[in-house]
């Protein structure tokens, strides 16, 4: 399919994405992996746009989108958002404000196990007062207001979902053929090799720069950055320490290093994958949390990984946030004290040492660690040698990403070697850790982690109406959960793009490098054979 853009325009040209696993689904509400996101928002749009200084309080520094101008009512219980009216889908229809109501229904409704259920929450409903004009009501003020009804959620096209409801929407064809108002239109995607996305020649807001946007879909890490290496891609999202010397060594590749809004963690599962009505035999007790947390010397092991590209992560949160306090106390390498703790809870080391038992039960478990994270499983190994000082035998289960995504969104693991990019907003943490998230198929607390003393004091940092009171809040909050050992945190990795050297990317925001890629552009001496027509591959 070739695109006539004109003898004189100077846009054109492809972007290669390289990265190590397919998206788990092209529908906005049901979509948990960066692969998935990616896509996902360029062919959506959302009513508002977060803009690059990331404020999430009030409307401050949003740019429109879909919504081109909104207004507040008197008692700011009330958004009126109006629609653009040369917004339109990629089959031709026009965006209207039923597709909004339309869009909050789908987010809302349990039966749909939107994992952002929990984040717009907040929303109390979305009238339509005309074709062009959606209102979202709330029952109280917060400071998050604007944010929770434009972030969290991409606008649908009701036209397109049909009566599709509940868990039909995760099968249905428009998971896989989305159909959106972005600025780049879905062509296909071929499982395990590709998903293609070509510019919206009559966009609303004005035809992309580029071409064409091809993801490619390697099998594991090492082939995705030898696509890079090898000029076959443009960019790889993040470069491991190992390898930025052959990055730097690349005159066609240039290295962007910058604090990213990533960190890793081993999460423990508190339910029984077998039967999620009880505990979890081993995680559902907070003393061995502890005790497996402080077994585990987090700081020479992350370094070990990743040299200086990373920081030890200080919890459910990151260091861009204004609101996390770097300094929270955290559960010490100790693994004296964790023997002493295994011993008061009844498992005991055999006879010649090796691994502990309690009632003939060895205490053992597997971590699920994603293939395409070379850093997970290094450090995977390196916590496995620690913890078997302690008489804990952990096994690790290395799977495709795919599978990994798979077993983790279907809570059947033990543990599980996660990662998060976290929201420009630390409310997300909601939907990550807090209690209406942990419910199977509605929300991102996979390891089923509830305390209501978190939840308050989360929801008492998001209600702040000033930034002291807001970190005072969080930093209760983080060390509530730091101290009930739900996971252990491990890493916050910086961020090393490689990008090729021919392609002007203009903006990054920190928390989405994908958000300006309609702005990005191949100049035309700079362009390869690829860049000339758009053709399936």
């Amino acid at each position: 399919m070739a695109l006539d853009r004109g003898a004189a325009s100077e846009d054109g040209g492809t972007l290669v994405i390289s990265t190590g696993g397919d998206p788990d689904i092209l529908f906005p509400p049901l979509t948990s992996t960066i692969p998935g996101k990616i896509i996902n928002d360029l062919v959506f749009d959302h009513l508002a746009e977060i803009g690059d200084s990331l404020n999430t309080v009030g409307d401050a520094g949003f740019e429109p989108r879909l919504a081109r101008s909104w207004e507040w009512a008197r008692d700011s219980l009330s958004i009126a958002f109006h629609l653009d009216p040369a917004a339109k889908w990629h089959d031709g229809i026009p965006v209207s404000a039923s597709d909004v109501q339309f869009t909050h229904r789908v987010y809302s409704d349990s039966a749909s196990g939107s994992p952002f259920a929990s984040v717009v929450a907040s929303i109390d409903s979305v009238s339509v007062r005309d074709s062009l004009t959606a209102v979202f009501w709330f029952e109280s003020r917060s400071p998050l207001q604007f944010f929770d009804a434009v972030y969290p959620m991409s606008i649908l096209p009701q036209h397109a979902v049909g009566a599709v409801r509940g868990p039909a929407l995760r099968t249905a064809a428009v998971a896989r053929a989305p159909v959106g108002s972005g600025r780049f239109r879905f062509v296909r995607w071929r499982a395990g090799s590709a998903v293609e996305l070509v510019a919206d020649p009559g966009n609303y807001r004005g035809r992309p720069h580029l071409d064409r946007v091809l993801m490619t879909i390697a099998p594991d890490f090492n082939t995705a950055l030898t696509r890079v290496l090898g000029g076959e891609a443009d960019m790889l999202e993040q470069v491991p320490m190992v390898n930025v010397a052959q990055l730097a060594a690349n005159p066609q590749l240039r290295a962007i290093a910058s604090p990213g809004l990533d960190y890793n963690f081993i999460q423990f599962n508190l339910r029984d994958p077998k039967n999620r009505s009880r505990a979890h035999p081993v995680f559902g007790d907070r003393a061995m949390r502890r005790a497996l947390t402080l077994a585990v010397n987090r700081g020479p092991t992350v370094r070990n990984v990743y040299d200086t590209l990373a920081s030890l992560a200080v919890g459910p949160t990151v260091r861009a946030y204004p609101t996390t306090d770097t300094a929270l106390r955290q559960i010490p390498h100790a693994p004296h004290e964790a023997r002493r703790i295994l011993d008061s809870l009844g498992w005991k080391k055999a006879k010649g040492g090796g691994v502990r038992e309690r009632n003939g039960r060895p205490l053992q478990f597997t971590l699920s660690v994603p293939s395409s994270s070379k850093a997970r499983i290094n450090m995977a190994v390196l916590v496995q040698d620690q913890l078997k000082q302690v008489g804990v035998k952990l096994v690790i289960d290395r799977l495709e990403f795919a599978a990994f995504i798979d077993r983790e969104t279907r809570r059947d693991f033990d543990a599980v070697f996660g990662g998060w990019h976290a929201e420009a907003s630390p409310g997300g943490i909601r939907q990550t850790w807090g209690s209406a998230g942990s419910r199977a198929g509605g929300g991102s607390n996979y390891g089923s982690y509830e305390n209501p003393v978190f939840d308050a004091q989360v929801d008492s940092a998001l209600n702040s109406t000033t930034a002291a009171a807001r970190r005072r809040w969080f930093t209760a909050a983080y060390r509530t959960i730091i101290d009930d050992a739900p996971a252990i945190w491990m890493a916050e990795p910086h961020r090393v793009m490689a990008l090729h050297r021919r392609i002007d990317a203009v903006r990054m925001r920190p928390d989405a490098w994908w958000a300006h890629v309609g702005e990005w552009s191949i100049p035309r001496s700079r362009r390869i054979a690829r860049d000339r027509t758009i053709a399936a591959q």
